[in-house]
């Protein structure tokens, strides 16, 4: 049954928004721009995979061309069902464990919803980068649908909607806080840990109800509308890259 109505939502979507990509597919463009070979790279909240599961192949790839690749997450029990990573740290992001300067690329996968403190959290992350290193992540948009709806759903209740949509199993599902997802909240943000914005894209992604046609008919409808510009700021993802500046050259006081 489920695997029929992916098909008809699958075909409505072809239909309605033909030129729509995933979220994900998106990222991964990104990512592949910003990892140069033999780059130090830090994933926060690794858990399981860095990609979406079937993208393993082009995940340890992207490892490979890395020179080294750490994996962070909070929930140590994540870390162990980890696929394409062998350094893997159960840490907070708030006191990461690494020295300064560690890293020339920190990303994050749909985990800067969850930030508590994202003040004191992306300036941890510039403190482990190195001058000219990047922060790139992938987060849903407040002013989305989705975002916006599912910050009004008890946790108990949203962990089920989205096993049922998603089959995510429910421990794989944290609370949200949504304090980073924001244009204007990012750019807040960067100035006040010191990172300069490269560049935030607002970007739609597939259906949530591709398990449910008749209402994924509706929304390839409002989505179809947000890939236009007058109705940009309420798409549904964010992908922005911060980047900690190079340091200021220090002056010869011989030269005075």
């Amino acid at each position: 049954m489920r695997k029929a109505s992916y098909r008809l939502s699958n075909r409505l979507q072809r239909m309605i928004a033909p030129r729509l990509r995933y979220s994900q597919y998106l990222f991964e463009d990104e990512l592949a721009a910003e990892v140069r070979p033999g780059a130090a790279w830090l994933d926060l909240g690794c858990g399981h995979q860095m990609l979406p599961p079937w993208r393993l192949e082009t995940e340890h790839k992207l490892v490979a061309r890395a020179g080294r690749v750490v994996g962070l997450d909070y929930d140590g029990a994540s870390l162990y069902d980890h696929q394409s990573l062998t350094q893997l740290t159960r840490g907070d992001a708030s006191r990461l464990p690494f020295p300064d300067r560690s890293f020339d690329l920190v990303t994050a996968n749909m985990v800067v919803e969850h930030l508590g403190d994202p003040d004191a959290q992306f300036r941890e992350i510039r403190r482990v980068l190195r001058p000219g290193g990047r922060f790139l992540f992938h987060t849903p948009n407040l002013g989305g649908y989705y975002a916006s709806t599912s910050r009004l759903v008890p946790d108990p209740v949203k962990r089920k909607v989205i096993r049922a949509l998603q089959e995510r199993e429910e421990k794989d599902v944290f609370p949200t806080r949504y304090l980073a997802n924001s244009p204007g909240r990012i750019e807040a943000l960067a100035r006040a840990t010191d990172f300069e914005v490269r560049r935030i894209r607002l970007i739609v992604s597939s259906p949530q109800f591709l398990a449910v046609p008749p209402l994924v008919f509706f929304e390839l409808l409002w989505i179809r509308l947000l890939m236009t510009r007058p109705l940009r700021r309420f798409r549904t993802n964010i992908i922005a890259v911060l980047e900690r500046p190079g340091d200021a050259p220090v002056s010869d006081p011989s030269s005075a």
